[in-house]
């Protein structure tokens, strides 16, 4: 019972957005032969442990602020009282933890030091999301932060770990699951709206409304395929194997159930980055 309350406090949901950029970012390296396990394994574990981290970070802060209180959706270690506020604070801290730790093999592993205070910023952008005096999250900057470290930043991470090199298709590959990061986030919060305005949090989706956060998050759900045309400039018509996952992106629009609709986002995002991956290695041949 215990264990399953953890599993759910860390939002299996939401983990697409941890796998897509490794698997995006592996599948570009492969395609110049250059895909190495070791180094694929390790930035998993960064993603993971950042993802997991921030989730348990946020159930921790939203927690002791009363933000959760009134909530639906998923399980809420403290605000519903299913575990302390310390114990769940320790789990955000564990998981950071590991992200660290993998960071520093992965970038001496790799000779990519440079990555280090890269990873360094995207702990502390992990904790003061909702964390600290100040949270960016409730100032509306946190679909930015989500877009940057969980796509651009994560999809080069992996591939220039395993090349050694900048590769721009890793750039536009980045560019599109950072969009599939911010919706991610967008939908949840808009899920939130009404408790956010009560609680004092004001996200992106209570500073614009609802009504043009579904927009913007439509938007958010359509980008990734438009990156796919610069992609099949460089890699061929392979990655346009990636629009198997455009029916689910717009599943996850259209379902009134928000819970539902986080779901599908994430799953649309993993599709996405695997159909992707299957395309570009496909046309390559490897």
């Amino acid at each position: 019972m215990k264990l399953r309350i953890w599993v759910q406090g860390a939002r299996p949901r939401t983990l697409g957005a941890a796998f897509a950029p490794v698997v995006v970012g592996s599948a570009l390296a492969a395609a110049q032969n250059s895909f190495q396990v070791g180094l694929a394994l390790l930035a998993l574990l960064v993603a993971l442990g950042l993802q997991v981290g921030v989730n348990y970070a946020n159930d921790y802060s939203d927690g002791v602020r009363g933000t959760d209180a009134n909530r639906v959706g998923p399980t809420r270690l403290v605000g519903q009282g299913l575990a302390s506020p310390k114990a769940v604070k320790n789990a955000a801290f564990f998981s950071f933890a590991i992200a660290l730790v993998a960071g520093v093999l992965l970038s001496i592993t790799s000779e990519q030091l440079w990555l280090l205070p890269v990873g360094l910023v995207a702990v502390f952008a992990a904790w003061f999301y909702t964390g600290g005096k100040n949270p960016y999250g409730y100032r509306g900057f946190g679909e930015v932060v989500a877009f940057v470290f969980f796509g651009p930043v994560a999809v080069l991470g992996t591939s220039v770990t395993q090349l050694g090199k900048f590769d721009i298709n890793a750039l536009w590959g980045g560019l599109g699951i950072g969009c599939f990061a911010a919706a991610l986030l967008l939908i949840n919060n808009i899920r939130d709206v009404p408790s956010d305005i009560k609680s004092g949090k004001r996200t992106l989706a209570v500073k614009i409304g609802a009504k043009n956060a579904r927009s913007l998050y439509l938007l958010l759900l359509v980008a990734p395929f438009f990156c796919l045309v610069p992609l099949a400039g460089q890699l061929g018509n392979g990655v346009f194997v990636g629009l198997v996952a455009a029916p689910l992106a717009l599943l996850a629009y259209r379902p009134t159930n928000p819970v539902r609709a986080l779901g599908l986002t994430s799953l649309a995002e993993l599709v996405f980055a695997l159909t992707f991956s299957i395309g570009v290695l496909g046309f390559t041949g490897v």
